[in-house]
């Protein structure tokens, strides 16, 4: 009866009209009302109903009420027809625009967040079936806006004066007096520590929540599970618990998993049934380091309880369809780090024994912030990514040798030591955790992307300096 399955775009961004195949005979006809795989195929979001809604309208005329819904809605006319009216009600320019279409049986409409939608019936007992990608809620919020604003001018088919509109309905706000729909917020974990307040930093307060321990406790399941996560399009999980040598004690060990892997799969749960980005943190340490270089593709291979904790957290993480799995090593920022650690002891004047058989490559927080934002505000192929600071391989010892020579001190203050006469020195006053010898992480499906983070030695001058200051 019509044509193929044709999806067609529209003045407002998001809003898409399906054109949908009826087949027909004798009998009547019948259609695919919804097709994931063939609909996302054709540039339909990855669009995950959890409810489907009938609304049934018995006169000709019955006008339903401009409604920007806090979630996506997928709606078809399934008998009848109707006239629908949209209206931009984002943030944004395009705050206000206005678009008109007839729906028919082989028509569908996709609503993104944010824009208002109403519809007016032509046809007596026309009813439509609806789909929508988060339950109803009480506490859910609307924008609406008034079916006659002058400032829209829709023109409906039925003059209004002789529809069936709700009272409601006709006093919703003119759109000069509605507050545009903010976009969905980023949830950040763990944001008193380096990598958060990087991320403070790069992302700012818009449409930002920072999540302490003290907002929400990642050792209790329960709470993850009743944080309010509406209106949540992402979450950066930079929560850790990173106390290498702690893991190896009984209450360390625990801790660790609590944090890195159950936490972690709490978090997934939430953003499956949510339809939430994932922003996972993970370590150079979920490898035993025999390689000198590992890829984004290698199997997972730690040494330790913490890499153990850190890989099992990965594999929860990958289970979220919309997630970014970020592999990092060597972490600085404002906080506690090696690179702080041995600019004290230079300026105090103090000799230091360092591993010099242990390679890597240091990650300013800064440089990692700055590949969230490029990956979140870009919409990136989901996946897992390595992310260093660039430049070569160096060990602990040549890092430290360099933050005594650009202070001014005299980096023969500085020797070298294998890790194991090291491990054995640590072992004989508390437990220590084997470490990696190789921890390099190639950044090749960054440079896919034509994202590059800074040298490592231009930003560890720069790091330098601003201690001082």
């Amino acid at each position: 009866m019509s044509a193929d399955l044709r999806i067609e775009g529209t003045p407002i961004e998001g809003l898409l009209l399906v054109h949908l195949p009826l087949h027909g005979d004798a009998r009547g006809w019948f259609k695919e009302h919804w097709h994931r795989s063939k609909m996302t195929a054709l540039g339909l979001p990855d669009f995950k109903p959890v409810q489907q809604n009938v609304s049934f309208n018995a006169d000709r005329g019955t006008t339903r009420g401009l409604h920007a819904e806090p979630w996506d809605k997928y709606v078809s006319v399934v008998n009848g027809s109707a006239f629908g009216a949209w209206v931009d009600l984002r943030e944004g320019a395009s705050f206000g625009t206005l678009f008109t279409a007839e729906l028919r049986p082989d028509t569908a409409v996709f609503v993104p967040r944010g824009v208002a939608n109403g519809f007016q019936t032509l046809e007596a007992d026309t009813n439509y079936s609806y789909l929508v990608n988060d339950h109803w809620s009480p506490n859910a919020e609307y924008a609406l806006v008034n079916l006659a604003d002058p400032a829209l001018s829709i023109q409906w088919p039925i003059p209004l004066d002789d529809a069936t509109i709700s009272e409601k309905d006709r006093l919703h706000p003119e759109l000069r007096e509605i507050t545009p729909v903010p976009p969905k917020k980023t949830a950040v974990l763990g944001s008193d520590g380096q990598l958060g307040r990087a991320i403070r930093v790069q992302l700012g307060a818009t449409h930002i929540d920072y999540l302490t321990r003290d907002d929400l406790d990642l050792t209790d399941s329960h709470a993850i599970e009743r944080h309010d996560w509406s209106g949540v399009g992402a979450i950066i999980n930079a929560a850790a618990y990173t106390a290498v040598d702690g893991a190896e004690t009984h209450d360390g060990r625990r801790h660790a998993w609590q944090i890195n892997s159950t936490a972690v799969r709490d978090l997934a749960r939430v953003c499956i049934q949510h339809d939430i980005t994932l922003v996972h943190i993970s370590t150079d340490y979920v490898f035993d380091g025999e390689e000198l270089e590992h890829p984004e593709g290698e199997s997972l291979s730690p040494l330790n309880n913490y890499g153990a904790s850190k890989a099992a957290g990965e594999l929860a993480a990958s289970l979220v369809p919309k997630h970014y799995i970020l592999r990092t090593s060597w972490v600085v920022g404002d906080g506690n780090n090696f690179v702080r650690t041995m600019a004290k002891l230079a300026r105090d004047g103090v000799e230091a024994s360092v591993i010099a058989d242990q390679y890597g490559r240091l990650t300013f927080a800064e440089d990692l912030a700055g590949v969230i934002q490029s990956l979140l505000s870009g919409r990136q192929p989901w996946g897992v990514y390595n992310v260093t600071s660039g430049g070569p391989l160096r060990t602990w010892y040549e890092i430290a040798t360099e933050v005594y020579s650009l202070l001014g001190v005299d980096p023969s203050m500085v020797s070298p030591i294998t890790a194991a006469d090291y491990a054995a020195q640590r072992r004989a006053v508390a437990p220590h955790a084997e470490r990696p010898r190789y921890s390099g992480l190639p950044m090749d499906e960054l440079q896919r992307l034509g994202i590059a983070p800074s040298h490592e030695d231009a930003h560890l001058r720069r790091y330098l300096k601003g201690l001082h200051d």
